[in-house]
């Protein structure tokens, strides 16, 4: 007789995929004005990364490419997941549309929204990143520290890794915000 507290792998993927359905249906998904609405909102949040931590236009200049996500909301009770859309840039150029899905379990409940940013710091990085089918951020990703002042770390700024995330603008209930986790696939808007 099975244990009724066991959730079988079957039923783990049945809730999380409804989850990862209800979170799709948020204010962040792709709508009727595609491309240009999630172009718009990362305009936004590039001038407010680059207004509340100024270090972050110099990574972005040192950067082959950056993976925008202005919106990823995230919500949980045991299961949860997160879901946003976003764009990949390059010269400042939007070049593909992207999502970001994450579903996880644990202790937790509560919803939040925030940003990020990832930055390709070489062509290899990017490469892998475009050409790969559900990649998701690695052991090969430095997240980027901030002083009190708003700055970004030099260490940050003249680091070696292949990849530096970023997470900002956080809002809500669950407390802090991880890329861990967190797959990224090509959309077309």
């Amino acid at each position: 007789m099975e244990n009724s507290k066991t959730i079988s792998r079957r039923g783990f993927l049945a809730v999380a995929t409804a989850g990862t359905a209800v979170l799709a249906g948020c204010a962040n998904g792709v709508n009727s004005q595609g491309g240009s609405r999630i172009d718009q909102r990362i305009d936004v949040t590039r001038n407010f990364l680059f207004s509340t931590y100024p270090g972050t236009a110099q990574l972005e200049a040192k950067a082959t490419g950056v993976l925008w996500m202005p919106l990823i909301t995230k919500a949980g009770f045991g299961v949860g997941g997160s879901y946003g859309t976003g764009a990949l840039r390059i010269a400042n150029s939007t070049v593909d549309y992207y999502e970001a899905l994450q579903a996880n379990v644990g202790l937790q409940l509560g919803a939040q929204q925030y940003a990020h940013a990832l930055f390709f710091m070489t062509p290899e990085a990017l490469a892998n990143f475009r050409t790969s089918h559900g990649w998701s951020v690695g052991a090969d990703a430095e997240y980027a520290l901030v002083d009190q002042g708003g700055n970004i770390s030099a260490e940050t700024l003249t680091t070696l890794e292949p990849v530096v995330a970023m997470v900002f603008a956080q809002a809500g209930l669950i407390a802090g915000a991880t890329l861990g986790g967190t797959k990224y696939r090509r959309i077309i808007p």
